[in-house]
């Protein structure tokens, strides 16, 4: 079901297409991705919390909140979504994505309701969400200004929007092209597009377009020596995440 797609980029998704069993292979292809997830549920985790009066030491804090993880891969965001409590949509335009996000939340013993469509499928649809996870994604496709409004367009009053990508300078092209795809070989070369890279001001801009309004944003910082990500207040120079909320 993907008639109103209009922000997927077919070359975007073919390159994820054709890595999909990788998924949850830590050394694999999305190894990156594995590194950073405990440092972007941190980020994620205490913003839900925050604007839901959420308490984060309970079983299932996020217990009567939905959310959709559009962009969703093989489920490394849905899953602990799940396991704090939340009913949780993923959602992926790469068809091969989806068996192996389901397989892996069956063996987990978890239900997540997976689904192979696009952000507007779900925008047409009428649904409706209090969280929206749009993380790595908004650099990977066609119409970032399109893509944003479908977001805002798919949260409940109140809700939150987490939006996380690649900042556009040399320093990111050094580190996420020349660094991770040349020569740690940590990702595929060709996965990502520099010039799809968005600065932090220009995707405020384009939250502040679609209607919502925005209420941070946090660098997140690999340090080599420690070798692991913290988020950051100060360095948003590579990656970095955002949160805006619908009024």
């Amino acid at each position: 079901m993907q008639g109103a797609a209009s922000s997927i980029d077919p070359a975007e998704v073919a390159k994820f297409e054709a890595m999909a069993a990788e998924w949850w292979d830590p050394n694999g292809k999305f190894k990156p991705l594995h590194m950073l997830n405990p440092c972007r549920l941190d980020y994620i985790t205490t913003q839900i919390a925050a604007q839901f009066g959420r308490d984060l030491k309970v079983p299932r804090p996020f217990e009567g909140l939905r959310i959709l993880d559009i962009g969703c891969g093989g489920g490394l965001l849905s899953e602990p979504m799940a396991r704090l409590g939340a009913t949780v949509v993923g959602a992926d335009a790469a068809e091969r994505n989806i068996p192996v996000a389901r397989l892996h939340a069956e063996q987990s013993g978890l239900e997540i309701d997976y689904r192979h469509c696009a952000a507007e499928d779900l925008a047409a649809a009428g649904e409706r969400f209090d969280v929206v996870l749009a993380m790595e994604i908004i650099e990977h496709v066609a119409v970032p200004q399109d893509f944003v409004n479908t977001c805002a367009g798919l949260l409940k009053s109140g809700g939150l929007m987490l939006c996380s990508t690649l900042n556009r300078n040399a320093k990111s092209y050094m580190i996420a092209i020349v660094g991770a795809e040349q020569i740690m070989r940590w990702l595929p070369k060709g996965t990502h597009e520099w010039s799809k890279f968005i600065t932090p001001d220009e995707l405020y801009g384009l939250i502040r377009a679609s209607g919502l309004d925005p209420v941070d944003r946090k660098g997140m910082v690999f340090n080599p020596l420690a070798w692991r990500w913290s988020i950051s207040d100060r360095d948003l120079s590579v990656n970095y995440v955002t949160a805006s909320v619908k009024r």
